[in-house]
């Protein structure tokens, strides 16, 4: 068949370049053919590209002096109508509603001083999901005397009753979240003085020891 102008359609025209698309029943190889454009050849320049929908293929050819077609690129073998790929994307957010859980242990006051022989008395209140806290005895240099205990928090309440240690100074009581131990609290220092029975008064003059000496005051 001939050329038919019904079936051209600029689709981008400038004055450097165009885009020309035509539809026609002929042959991809029939349009190709030198002279098929003559009647409109003075349109085209060189450069310029064609969509060619033809009756066996979808095709871009450029278009050379002539005018002329280059080899071009087959989009499809098959005729089919000229359509546009779209892509969309689809946005979607994730939010995570975040709650502060407090956990803290506070130590009740501990006696200054204690009698070695005697048990020291802990008590600790404990705010949080803590179910167990470990309670130990630490000396001066922060080593553990005797061995720790786990205690069961009952009401937000620990309690415990640790063994005296030898007489000194500087210990401390440490109580910590028995699956936490960052989470804990520390007693001040206190000192473990010697047994009262190691001294008695006599005749309420003179303060002796054991062996019978006497403690004289300055």
């Amino acid at each position: 068949m001939p050329f038919a102008p019904t079936g051209l359609t600029p689709l981008i025209q400038t004055s450097a370049f165009s885009l020309w698309h035509y539809v026609t029943q002929d042959p991809r190889a029939e349009v190709a053919t030198l002279g098929y454009f003559n009647t409109v050849a003075v349109q085209f320049k060189p450069g310029d590209l064609m969509l060619l929908q033809s009756s066996d293929a979808l095709a871009m050819l450029p278009l050379r002096a002539g005018p002329a077609f280059g080899p071009g690129v087959t989009l499809d073998g098959a005729i089919a109508p000229l359509a546009a790929l779209r892509s969309a994307a689809q946005n979607f957010s994730l939010s995570q509603t975040v709650g502060a859980v407090v956990r803290t242990i506070i130590l009740a006051p501990l006696a200054a001083g204690f009698i070695a022989g005697t048990t020291l008395p802990v008590s600790a209140q404990v705010h949080g999901p803590i179910s167990q806290v470990v309670v130990s005895l630490r000396n001066a240099s922060g080593q553990t005397v005797n061995t720790a205990q786990t205690v069961t928090v009952t009401g937000g309440f620990a309690t415990a009753a640790l063994p005296a240690p030898p007489t000194g100074s500087g210990y401390r009581i440490r109580v910590e979240d028995a699956l936490d131990p960052a989470i804990a609290a520390t007693s001040r220092s206190f000192s473990v003085a010697p047994p009262s029975r190691a001294l008695k008064q006599e005749n309420g003059f003179a303060i002796l020891m054991e062996n019978g000496f006497a403690l004289l005051a300055d």
